[in-house]
């Protein structure tokens, strides 16, 4: 299931990654999150980038997603 994604500015979804994505892998994850959502990259793409799968990339989203947009 996909999230769905609120009308918010760049920055306010900018915002929202840097208060709500804490934790033990919160700096890979935002890059991950800003990645997809503000710069539109793939997830093959953020995969390639980050070495890890995309199964990986997409659960990171999934789950990121999850917590800003609840």
């Amino acid at each position: 299931m996909k999230h769905k994604i609120p009308d918010m500015t760049y920055s306010e979804i900018e915002n929202a990654i840097n208060e709500r994505i804490i934790g033990k892998n919160a700096q890979r994850d935002r890059e991950v999150l800003k990645g997809r959502l503000l710069d539109g990259l793939t997830f093959e793409a953020l995969a390639e980038k980050h070495d890890l799968s995309v199964r990986q990339i997409y659960n990171i989203v999934y789950r990121c997603e999850s917590k800003i947009f609840r």
